[in-house]
């Protein structure tokens, strides 16, 4: 009987690990970390251009290649259709040329997770993020600044003489920004997007209180430093992770303690406060109490359903609904709820897509989303586990009955993609077989 050909196990680039987590721990710095995003893409192209993509296999898994790439093209090709007939048609192929860019992205951040030495210090490095920016926050909370991000200030300070945020921004500010600025209050939404890989490292190290503690820390600061839509991120992450790992009793008691944490702090801080008795206005039944309540979301949904009613096969175009939008307002004579200026996306992801890039652009994300399940339903039990967290994450993020930034946005997107190559590589990792016993 002949051998059958040996499978190549993969061994991933050793060097990606390092660069995702500089990429993340980089984000306070936004152009900084774009530029190691930039760089370590086309650092990855060029060393598969220069071996010709030859021994792939020993880089990811079949699997791996074909989930990373598919949800990229799921991600890309409806911003490529949106193009034909967008409103900015040169700032809509400009983003979709730039955009290639995010393959080898994809590529190198499976290629980070392809291992278990990779993925373990990927995943560890991710939650350690999270834990020092949770502290961080809380220093800010208590005293009033954030360490790291007065360290990144006085260093872009240091090098043209401009602060990160201007004295307006600063004084705008109605929630924690942590390490990423009074300039830019996303901490929230990226904590609880990402707290799935504290939470798990948690868990593993100290056990159920480790992930108790963990989790009241984390969602101290969710809840000083994130919108709503934060707030019902890191619940899902919650309810999940709880159920999972406590049972429904104890689930039930934490999330009753967590009401309750949200009603002192309600009473303890007049911007949670604020938040908490727009979200009030909801009950009144009235329409423009449903729109206060959404701070003015309501409007933006119209104009992002009249922009589908009008561009239905291939929408407005990435990024385009800004400029969309005066056409599409349905109460132009008002104050929109969010102050002067066009809306800049429709602040939902499914509304987002429908309306900058149609019908077609919809199709393509299902089609991912179907294939994206179909490789965790097929996956061995294992390779579930192992990726648990990065799916968690990612779903959490694309929640469709929640609020969202913008999908194609650098930012976002950037974090979209990271937790989809975090997924597909942790997920189709192909592990080295046991030796067999003599």
């Amino acid at each position: 009987m002949s051998a059958q050909p040996a499978i190549p196990t993969p061994s991933g680039w050793r060097w990606a690990p390092a660069w995702v987590l500089a990429f993340v721990a980089l984000w306070p710095a936004r152009g900084v970390a774009e530029a190691v995003l930039v760089v370590g893409a086309l650092l990855a192209l060029a060393k598969l251009l220069a071996s010709r993509f030859r021994g792939g296999g020993a880089l990811l898994s079949g699997h791996a290649w074909a989930l990373t790439s598919t949800l990229f093209f799921a991600y890309w090709l409806p911003q490529l259709f949106s193009t034909v007939d967008t409103v900015d048609a040169a700032r809509s192929l400009r983003k979709v040329l730039v955009g290639l860019i995010y393959l080898p992205f994809l590529w190198l951040v499976a290629s980070a997770v392809a291992t278990q030495t990779g993925r373990r210090k990927t995943f560890a490095g991710l939650a350690i993020i999270v834990l020092v920016w949770t502290l961080d926050a809380l220093c800010e909370a208590i005293f009033g600044t954030s360490p790291i991000f007065w360290l990144f200030d006085h260093a872009k300070i240091a090098i043209n003489g401009h602060s990160m945020c201007t004295a307006d921004e600063v004084a705008a500010a109605d929630r924690l920004g942590g390490v990423l600025g009074a300039c830019n209050l996303k901490l929230g939404i990226v904590l609880a997007s990402l707290s799935p890989f504290a939470l798990a490292a948690a868990r593993q190290k100290w056990g159920a209180l480790g992930w108790l503690i963990t989790a009241t820390l984390i969602g101290l600061v969710v809840l000083l430093a994130g919108s709503r839509a934060s707030w019902l991120t890191y619940a899902i992450v919650l309810v999940w992770t709880g159920w999972s790992w406590l049972g429904w009793r104890k689930l039930a008691l934490l999330l009753a303690g967590g009401v309750l944490a949200l009603g002192i702090a309600g009473v303890a801080s007049p911007q949670v406060g604020a938040r908490l008795q727009r979200t009030a206005l909801a009950l009144t039944g009235s329409a423009a109490g449903v729109d206060e309540a959404l701070s003015g979301r309501s409007q933006i949904w119209s104009a992002a359903l009249c922009m589908v009613r009008e561009h239905p096969i291939n929408g407005v175009g990435v990024r385009g609904f800004r400029d969309a939008f005066p056409g599409c307002d349905p109460t132009p004579e008002q104050a929109p709820a969010w102050g002067e200026g066009a809306a800049y996306h429709a602040h939902q992801i499914v509304l987002e897509v429908l309306s900058e890039t149609g019908g077609i652009g919809l199709l393509f994300w299902l089609l991912g989303v179907a294939l994206a399940w179909r490789a965790w339903r097929y996956a061995e039990p294992d390779a579930r586990e192992r990726a648990r967290p990065a799916m968690l994450a990612l779903a959490a993020s694309v929640f469709p009955l929640n609020t969202h930034l913008a999908a194609y946005s650098t930012f976002w997107g950037s974090v979209l993609l990271l937790l989809m190559g975090l997924y597909a590589g942790s997920l189709c990792a192909q592990e080295p077989a046991e030796k067999a016993q003599p």
